[in-house]
């Protein structure tokens, strides 16, 4: 089976809803409520899984957090291999996304940026829509 086959895309999507649903009941207190699954990828042989995880918190509610899944991959394993019925049970590997995190601040910066930039059009009289007027008339 190769990489990028849609058989290879449904089985990371139905992986993925598995995983997701088997760290929502985890009992494992160190596993932050915010955790989301990102993106999972099966490998083609079906032996081995990456499980892209994002946190909502601090430093240390994913550090534990990392903790908890590590421990309780045997449990999502057996509710994986319960749930969906496959020649192998992948070995889970889960890997810390910070990737909504970085948007995040990139997003706070460009709105300092933009609010700046008004700031300094403001104190020199201009507006936006005079700048806007002047694109369009070229």
């Amino acid at each position: 089976m190769r990489k990028n086959s849609n058989k290879n895309k449904r089985i990371n999507g139905e992986v993925m809803k598995v995983i997701s649903e088997a760290i929502r009941y985890s009992k494992d207190p160190r596993i932050s409520p915010m955790t989301s699954v990102m993106e999972v990828e099966v490998a083609p042989d079906l032996k081995t899984c990456k499980v892209w995880v994002t946190v909502m918190g601090n430093e240390e509610d994913r550090v534990r957090t990392a903790e908890g899944l590590k421990s309780a991959s045997g449990y999502i394993r057996s509710t994986l291999a319960k749930e969906l019925n496959m020649r192998y049970t992948p070995e889970i590997r889960f890997i810390m996304d910070d990737s909504i995190e970085y948007a995040i601040n990139m997003s706070k910066i460009i709105d300092e940026v933009a609010a700046k930039d008004n700031e300094a059009r403001a104190a020199r009289g201009e507006s936006l829509e005079d700048e806007i007027q002047e694109e369009d008339e070229e």
